[in-house]
């Protein structure tokens, strides 16, 4: 059996350590952890119970606070199998959490499914990804160099329309028959 060899531009960064704070309603919860050893997002847990009705949101407490080295940044990313199950997604996505937020992390999530959901306090409901962050500065200009696109917009890159009047169209083969459109969505408002 032959073992694989890493080299030094392909092996994995350093793990960073993230100080973690249980806050009074998160005693008893599991802290974030990996599920498996190639989870790249630690799964998170309710800190509360509720019910997420169609078409609103509501951001679900953790039970925790995190003091994130500086220089990172943690994303909240959704779980597939709540939003692909169920529709539920964490709006904002991926958000962040900067390194100097010291509240407690909450996950803000939104029902585009056609039923309620249930959040029982314990349920996984996000999953944490630890990133680096790179800084910039803006430097003003008069004008900017071109390009072959140019300032082509939203949709621009898209497969040629087939009228042949150059106009572009984005074109989507990979779409699942079981994925419908979300433009016939009507997100309603709590308490509507």
């Amino acid at each position: 059996m032959s073992s694989m060899r890493v080299s030094p531009q392909n092996s994995p960064a350093s793990p960073i350590e993230i100080r973690i704070q249980r806050l009074p309603n998160g005693g008893g919860l599991p802290l974030p952890a990996y599920a498996s050893d190639g989870a790249a997002g630690m799964d998170v847990v309710a800190a509360e119970s509720l019910t997420i009705r169609p078409g609103t949101r509501h951001a679900v407490a953790t039970g925790f606070a995190m003091a994130i080295p500086p220089g990172y940044e943690v994303q909240v990313r959704p779980r597939s199998g709540l939003a692909l199950k169920h529709g539920i997604t964490c709006l904002n996505t991926p958000g962040t959490i900067d390194s100097d937020y010291r509240g407690e992390v909450k996950v803000i999530l939104a029902n585009l499914g056609d039923d309620n959901f249930e959040i029982k306090r314990g349920d996984r409901i996000a999953q944490l990804v630890p990133a680096p962050v790179q800084r910039a500065s803006f430097a003003e200009v008069e004008t900017l160099d071109d390009t072959a696109r140019g300032a082509g917009g939203f949709g621009s890159t898209g497969v040629t329309s087939a009228s042949g009047d150059g106009e572009d169209e984005p074109v989507d083969d990979n779409v699942p028959d079981n994925v419908g459109s979300l433009s016939g969505i009507k997100l309603r408002r709590p308490g509507e």
